[in-house]
């Protein structure tokens, strides 16, 4: 259903008229090279989100460098363009992996995209900073966390992925508004094909918090993806990192 969703989505936003980010793994770019390559032809960005989304903080440097080689060689070949930005999986660069950033700066990266400034039983980096920041010191590498809100003293994610999709959409235009208009910064937006289709397959014996986190309110993403991205001036990662690099 890859293809699908992902078809579904660059038509949404041709619709109106915006460009974003497609963090690719490069399995999907070898096994479905021509969808890459529409992606490319839209006007988006193409980067990597690592070979098999295997979490980085499961990997030896070794092995997160290979993957990093790995996954941009497919997704180069698959786009025709270079790819400069990086999400690990799961946002997956916490304080386990601190040689995570290094190694991106080696290999050339300008961007990651791949720090969730929240505590999460899956992920996250409570400490990390909520707006761009440089991880490498002498390097021009940017880290872009995801988006987070601050209310009474508390941290919260919002505006993306499963949050997007359970939370009420009024939340989450209040937290774009917020970061926009109170903070002055931009909204980091994310999102997963299979999150458009409702008509996945189910894995059946998960556990009920995976399948309330997955299967909950897929009917309704699509609806609220397409009330956000008209509500908001949006543009690719790459884009929002030079203005904030200014």
């Amino acid at each position: 259903g890859v293809e699908q969703a992902t078809d579904a989505i660059l038509a949404l936003l041709a619709d109106h008229q915006v460009q974003a980010t497609f963090f690719v793994l490069g399995w999907i770019a070898q096994r479905h090279p021509a969808l890459v390559a529409r992606i490319a032809a839209g006007g988006h960005e193409v980067a990597s989100h690592g070979w098999d989304h295997a979490r980085v903080f499961s990997l030896t440097p070794e092995s997160f460098r290979e993957d990093l080689r790995r996954a941009r060689a497919a997704i180069e070949d698959a786009a025709g363009t270079a790819v400069a930005g990086y999400r690990a999986p799961s946002f997956s660069i916490d304080p386990r992996t601190p040689w995570a950033h290094p190694i991106l700066a080696e290999e050339g990266y300008a961007y990651s995209s791949s720090v969730s400034p929240i505590a999460h039983d899956h992920y996250g980096w409570r400490a990390a900073p909520r707006f761009a920041w440089r991880p490498v010191a002498g390097s021009a590498l940017v880290e872009l966390p995801v988006t987070t809100v601050e209310l009474g003293g508390r941290r919260f994610a919002a505006a993306g992925g499963g949050f997007f999709r359970l939370y009420p959409y009024a939340l989450s235009r209040w937290a774009v508004e917020r970061l926009n208009r109170t903070e002055h910064r931009p909204a980091v937006v994310y999102l997963h094909p299979w999150e458009i289709d409702p008509d996945q397959p189910r894995i059946a014996g998960a556990p009920l918090r995976s399948r309330l986190r997955h299967y909950a309110r897929l009917g309704a993403m699509k609806a609220k993806l397409d009330r956000l991205v008209g509500d908001f001036a949006w543009d690719r990662v790459d884009a929002v990192i030079a203005a904030e690099a200014a």
